[in-house]
């Protein structure tokens, strides 16, 4: 080859070195999809930021200024770091990647199979960008532009940002502006803890930037786009899981990274809680007065309650020291007699006997109970060979079944119109089972819990009142509210609007006969007050949210705290006849929410309302 030649084919080679020398933002792109996915890149430039034990993150040593787009990237390989420090400045060749571990989740852009990695200058000076300073402070209002203005809005799941791959807004959206920092290091100064973190000690924070519906205790109630978690340090430390919500953090400091469908941040070290907050939950300050104008109404979901249940003790507790032995206790998730073991038994008078007499040793207080046992064979959801179904207990010496006459698993109970009876001074529609399941043979039940009915009289009422106990189908299903799907799909909300109306047509034939009838449906409703199901509920039966009626403070409404949120998820309806009156009052009360791990008796928290049921 002539000497000229040569010179010729150096110069088109460095030329098309030139052309894939790219900058890390240039890969990263102002998108979620790095617009050189899949290709090879050669002479990428970056300060090495922090390690971890399957690979690196550089930032460049060229940033465009741009806050679309990231300048940090994850280099994905288990070897590169090893004779790597934190301050080199390295070059490297590789392949641009997008990777994800589910077709639900966002994907991380990533740099794998790293070649001809070269040191180009040591112990440089590495400071992570502070969040809310150096960037922005993360979008209060929306996660994405594809959501169309609300993460729950109807049909779910209609766009992909993979397939549609908008432009990043990170002053706008949640999702876009963590996007943006992508692989950045970064500082959370005066992280708070929102909720008790999961057994790997993942901890959902928020930092010292503006957040929105944020809880006198610290934790944000129906909020999430500025929450991030804190995942697994990289150093091998463990975070711990001792942490509540609340609780101070000192400062954190870690790479951003998406994982596992959330954005996250691996600190570099394990968290520390700095100041302790409070795990002393007020006792309800709502009394019966042991007769109709003031009785006392609660509801529970015990998780799994069974006769041999170690946290039996600890819920009885709770209904006698927090909520302060209600007249009438609407209870959720109450197994068979022999709990879990899926042999055939299907009564839960065992179980309910033994959390009556626990009841009773702590305060003296005889309940007595009422439920309808389900079907055999694991047809109400839950968990399986339990045969969780709704009870009632309630003080017998204030109020009473009206008309009883005890429903089957198959039986569905009807309302039937008043007549008086011989003798009584209290006359209102009934039930043909009381207790009785509605509609248990509907489709709206398969697999779930069959909602349970009963028609009661108090001391002194001139009429009876009338409850419905749920416990709708839960989210299973759902996708991550920082995921790919957009909007976000809501496990199961399809079946909860079914269940929704015919829970809510029940109700209205109640008041269609009384429209003063005094009506209450508690429980587990396993959906928001604003979403679909329970607006439709709310309109088909016309009751009111008993949070609406007694004032709750819209950040104060939560009996739940799920990754990000502080939420509510059990409800108390009441119709218009008890809403009306001026003596309502309704309280959460969060013996388990403000709780750390290993102190957590159920995963929800009870509600105890103050109620005038003596009907007109």
């Amino acid at each position: 080859m002539k000497p000229t030649m040569r010179a010729l084919v150096w110069a088109l080679a460095s030329l098309q070195s030139l052309a894939v020398a790219l900058t890390i933002a240039e890969i990263n792109g102002n998108r979620f999809i790095s617009p050189y996915a899949g290709q090879t890149v050669t002479n990428v430039t970056g300060l090495l930021i922090a390690k971890g034990p399957s690979g690196i993150w550089i930032r460049s040593t060229t940033p465009d200024r741009d806050p679309a787009t990231s300048e940090a990237i994850y280099v994905y390989s288990s070897s590169v770091g090893a004779k790597l420090s934190v301050g080199d400045i390295i070059s490297m060749d590789g392949k641009v990647s997008e990777y994800r571990s589910s077709e639900s989740y966002i994907y991380l852009t990533e740099i794998t199979s790293p070649k001809n990695v070269q040191v180009l200058s040591s112990n440089n000076t590495v400071k992570p960008l502070i969040i809310g300073k150096d960037t922005f402070s993360p979008p209060t209002v929306q996660y994405s532009s594809l959501d169309r203005g609300d993460i729950y809005s109807v049909p779910n799941a209609v766009a992909n940002i993979s397939e549609v791959n908008p432009v990043l807004q990170p002053s706008k959206y949640g999702l876009d502006f963590w996007e943006s920092l992508s692989g950045e290091l970064v500082t959370v100064r005066k992280p708070k803890v929102i909720k008790t973190p999961n057994k790997y000690g993942d901890t959902w924070v928020y930092g010292d930037w503006v957040v929105s519906g944020k809880n006198s205790h610290g934790g944000l109630t129906m909020t999430n786009k500025e929450a991030i978690i804190i995942g697994s340090p990289l150093d091998g430390t463990k975070n711990p899981t001792t942490s509540k919500m609340g609780d101070q953090l000192e400062d954190i400091i870690g790479v951003v990274q998406q994982a596992y469908g959330f954005y996250s941040i691996l600190p570099l070290t394990a968290v520390k809680v700095k100041v302790n907050a409070s795990v002393a939950a007020s006792p309800t300050s709502l009394r019966s007065r042991g007769q109709c104008n003031a009785i006392t109404v609660g509801s529970y979901n015990v998780q799994n309650l069974a006769p041999t249940s170690a946290h039996l003790p600890k819920v009885a507790a709770h209904l006698v020291n927090y909520l302060h032995t209600p007249d009438l206790i609407f209870i959720q998730e109450v197994q068979d007699d022999s709990g879990p073991t899926d042999d055939g038994v299907v009564s839960a008078n065992a179980t309910l006997t033994a959390l009556t007499n626990a009841i009773y040793e702590l305060s003296k207080v005889k309940y007595s109970f009422a439920s309808v046992d389900p079907a055999p064979g694991n047809l109400d959801g839950g968990q399986p060979g339990g045969n969780i179904r709704q009870a009632y207990l309630y003080r017998p010496d204030v109020i009473s079944l009206y008309k009883p006459n005890q429903g089957g698993a198959n039986d569905a109970t009807q309302v039937v119109p008043a007549t008086k009876s011989k003798g009584s001074t209290v006359t209102g529609p009934s039930l043909s089972f009381n207790p009785g399941r509605i509609e248990p043979a509907s489709d709206a039940w398969k697999g779930s819990r069959k909602p349970l009915a009963a028609a009661w009289t108090a001391k002194k009422a001139k009429k009876p009142f009338y409850t419905v106990n749920v416990h709708w189908s839960s989210k299973g299903g759902g996708t991550s509210l920082h995921g790919d799907i957009r909007p976000p799909i809501n496990g199961a909300l399809n079946v909860r609007i079914t269940q929704a109306n015919v829970t809510g047509t029940f109700i209205s034939k109640i008041l269609a006969l009384d429209p003063s009838a005094n009506v209450i449906a508690a429980g587990d409703f396993n959906e928001f007050a604003f979403v679909q199901p329970m607006k439709r509920f709310s309109s088909v039966s016309k009751m009111v949210d008993l949070d609406e009626v007694a004032g709750i403070p819209a950040n104060e409404r939560y009996t739940y705290a799920y990754d990000m949120n502080a939420q509510a998820l059990d409800h108390m309806y009441v119709s218009p006849a008890i809403a009306k009156t001026r003596s309502v009052k309704f309280e959460h009360v969060h013996v388990n929410a403000w709780a750390a791990y290993d102190d957590v008796v159920s995963d929800h928290d009870p509600s105890v309302a103050l109620l005038n049921l003596c009907g007109n």
